[in-house]
């Protein structure tokens, strides 16, 4: 069956009217939810700690500051924010105290409350509005009388009028104005991480360094690789992003679409599938979320220690030369 997509005209925002909106975290999406809420006239508060680098930046926006304490005791209904790996120990701190009967919850990916890190009391409602875009370009957008698509879903309805606040939210931060699907906590967070795993992050960086090795493995110039396998991958991206695979073959030569046919499934072939097919079981059955917790709960060593040794790559050095050649990009979008 086709998803339900929402427009304006599906989504009431007087449901919120009367209501204090918390946004916890004021980095790139919280930035954007807390701005283009508060531009489509709701009542929204900042939720940060004490001494946090924003707070004067969202000070100088308009927007009322406090600890997420003091903020999430006053709302109505409270969103969090801040990066998945902090959110159970703030809330457990800082929000779970405050969360009485008739409130929301919510949040913008569904990590927390698929895997249990966040278990949320009864009477509450728990709902998810999750834009498709980074904050910025949500922010950019939004201020030029568009928006970016957005998922909603519903984990918990003690209201019985979940959705219809959710959808209202959707379209306080513009949503809407793109088009809001339907889904589950489960299906976005799961697709999310695998599409981030597979394909968005770790795929493509993965894909991008072995071809740069193997042309500099062959002999050729570092920057060469580098021009060829990382470089002209924007433009490729960007002819995916508008107008899918036909317009990207439409518009690359024939000999590059002929390339493509025959010699990407060389490449990217059963095994590959296979491969992703295994990390997809380790986002379903919960492998690697409790690989993530664990991680962050030790301190991070395996993370920091792959961190430091990815930034010294060499393409990483190769294309920093290279990009400081480049004036334009300083003004890329």
């Amino acid at each position: 069956m086709p998803a339900n997509i929402y427009y304006e005209t599906d989504a009431d925002m007087s449901l919120l009217e009367d209501k204090k909106i918390a946004i916890i975290g004021y980095g790139s999406q919280g930035h954007a939810h807390a701005l283009n809420l508060k531009d489509s006239g709701l009542n929204v508060a900042v939720g940060l700690y004490e001494g946090s680098k924003s707070w004067e930046a969202a000070e100088e926006e308009g927007l009322e500051v406090g600890t997420v304490a003091d903020v999430s005791a006053k709302s109505d209904v409270i969103m969090i924010l801040i990066p998945d790996h902090l959110q159970s120990t703030v809330y457990k701190e800082s929000i779970l105290p405050h969360l009485l009967p008739g409130k929301t919850l919510m949040f913008a990916h569904g990590f927390n409350i698929h895997y249990d890190a966040i278990v949320p009391p009864e009477g509450v409602d728990v709902s998810m509005v999750a834009p498709k875009a980074p904050g910025h370009r949500m922010r950019e957008i939004y201020t030029k009388d568009s928006g970016v698509p957005g998922l909603l879903a519903i984990h918990q309805d003690a209201s019985g009028n979940a959705h219809s606040i959710g959808l209202a939210y959707a379209r306080g931060v513009g949503c809407t104005r793109a088009g809001v699907l339907d889904t589950t906590f489960k299906e976005e967070t799961e697709t999310d991480l695998f599409g981030e795993q597979a394909v968005l992050c770790g795929g493509v960086a993965a894909l991008v360094k072995a071809a740069f090795e193997t042309l500099v493995e062959a002999g050729y110039q570092p920057e060469s690789a580098y021009f060829e396998c990382m470089h002209e991958l924007k433009m490729i991206v960007d002819l995916f992003y508008q107008g899918g695979m036909e317009y990207m073959r439409y518009s690359i030569s024939d000999t590059a679409e002929y390339g493509d046919y025959t010699r990407g499934p060389v490449v990217i072939d059963e095994r590959v599938k296979e491969n992703m097919r295994k990390v997809l079981d380790q986002v379903q059955d919960g492998t690697f979320a409790r690989e993530w917790i664990t991680e962050n709960d030790e301190g991070r060593p395996t993370f920091d220690r792959l961190r430091s040794e990815n930034a010294g790559h060499p393409i990483e050095s190769v294309g920093k030369e290279l990009r400081g050649m480049m004036a334009f990009l300083a003004d890329a979008d």
